[in-house]
């Protein structure tokens, strides 16, 4: 092709193209002529004959053909449905190279969507062994003629993808794949799982304790009548639910819960960096972490900082951080919209011994925040701690840390795009940005949280309010 001749791009031609990126979601980023086009498989730096299977009006999706030349940093996938199973994305790249990358992206957003020129981003902190962590797995429960399959949605669509197991969940939860399968296709048992849409199943990592709510449309008597022979052949279980009344067709959970046998719940226990050990008792459908390991590294870092007076603990859920704050000295305040989430979080306190240390409020971050108790929180606390869901803060949570001026506000997102875009709110009500210290909490996948810490400079030479 002559030099500075446009390629022809359009549906079906193919192209030969390096790639230069990578997107959260698995795409290679390249270039045909002057548009960007996206690519699942190529990693940065490879070379593939790609076909044209999309044109927008700023890009182009195309599909691999060959790959041409390969990165030093790919690796061999350790998933048979890996690039099918929309659960992973980077399992073919490199564990340390997936750190620096996750590092890249946090600070690409940072900086492209926040504003934050020349931030100072520590390198992501990880693993020693990124597989078998996940603490909770959600399976689609589907037909196959006359078999039941387990399994996932396939990447980018709601088709299902049976799987005989997972290697990025813990091993009690692998394990209890294989018996879920086994019992769903028992000739006694198995018809009650006809009516069954999603298998949900927590595990402790410490304890090998799992909990399983299984999804259905209406109340199930038929998986109610069967609960007792589910127990028996699951590993390590400890209650099993009926969840019902989905609130949309695709909704995981019900909006109502019914115990079948057993407890709602099991215990996890996270070790802390002075040898003690946090307690919390979950159930399946709890608001918390789902890498406890990455939990304890969290509550490492944490305990290397200053330590906190009075904390507001904003979106709370089942407490996890609002007790480790209040077992390293601290009056908590917690808030959080799941009803349920709070419930646990008072129980969790309870448990650790720190309940009169903490209180739990539920109801929406913003609206408890203008209740004359969430205004006494504010003016008390010397720390905002913020965990919200990857949608991120609203503004008017934000603006009411900035009016109380508040002298620190530490955020840990699962979205760098909503952290660096709450961050920049944060910046123009008069806070700093210290430092960001990303955690891998989802290995093998486009997901990374990051703890950013900011302060406010002139906060104690400032009235109160």
């Amino acid at each position: 092709m002559q030099a500075g001749v446009e390629p022809r791009l359009e549906i079906g031609s193919e192209h030969d193209v390096r790639f230069t990126d990578l997107l959260a979601n698995g795409q290679g980023v390249g270039r045909v002529g002057q548009r960007v086009v996206f690519v699942w498989g190529p990693l940065p730096g490879e070379r593939a004959r790609i076909r044209i299977s999309e044109i927008k009006k700023s890009y182009a999706v195309g599909e691999t053909l060959e790959m041409l030349e390969h990165s030093p940093d790919r690796t061999a996938p350790f998933c048979p449905v890996f690039g099918t199973c929309g659960g992973c994305q980077v399992q073919h790249l490199s564990y340390g190279a997936q750190l620096e990358w996750k590092t890249r992206l946090v600070r690409d957003a940072l900086e492209r969507i926040g504003g934050f020129a020349g931030v100072r981003v520590a390198p992501a902190l990880g693993m020693d062994e990124p597989r078998a962590y996940r603490n909770k797995m959600a399976l689609v429960v589907g037909a196959s003629g006359e078999a039941i399959e387990l399994g996932f949605y396939q990447m980018r669509s709601h088709d299902f993808v049976p799987i005989a197991g997972c290697p990025v969940v813990l091993p009690q939860l692998d394990e209890a794949i294989a018996a879920l399968r086994r019992i769903a296709n028992d000739s006694k048992v198995g018809p009650a799982f006809r009516t069954v849409k999603h298998a949900i199943a927590r595990a402790g990592a410490s304890t090998a304790q799992s909990v399983l709510a299984l999804t259905t449309t209406e109340a199930s008597p038929e998986i109610a009548r069967i609960a007792g022979e589910l127990a028996g052949a699951l590993p390590g279980i400890t209650g099993i639910s009926n969840s019902f009344a989905p609130p949309s067709e695709n909704a995981i959970l019900g909006r109502k819960q019914r115990v079948l046998w057993g407890a709602s719940e099991m215990e996890e226990r996270i070790p802390l960096a002075d040898g003690r050990e946090a307690r919390y008792r979950v159930s399946a459908a709890s608001f918390f972490q789902i890498n406890s390991a990455m939990v304890a590294r969290v509550f490492i870092f944490l305990a290397g900082l200053t330590p906190a007076r009075n904390v507001v603990d904003l979106y709370s859920g089942a407490g996890t951080f609002a007790i480790w704050f209040a077992m390293h000295g601290a009056r908590v305040t917690g808030i959080e919209e799941n009803r349920a989430a709070t419930v646990e979080a008072q129980a969790n306190a309870e448990l650790n011994a720190v309940a009169k240390q903490t209180r739990f409020f539920s109801g929406r971050v913003e609206s408890v925040l203008r209740t004359s108790a969430g205004r006494q929180a504010l003016r008390e606390a010397d720390l905002a701690f913020l965990d919200p869901p990857r949608k991120g803060s609203d503004p008017q949570t934000l603006d009411a840390l900035c009016a109380a001026n508040l002298p620190a506000i530490w955020y840990l997102s699962c979205n760098p795009a909503t952290l660096a875009r709450d961050l920049a709110r944060l910046r123009a009500g008069g806070y700093v940005l210290e430092d960001v210290t990303p955690f891998d909490f989802f290995p093998q996948t486009g997901h990374i949280e990051a703890l950013a810490r900011m302060r406010r400079p002139d906060a104690s030479q400032r009235e109160r309010r």
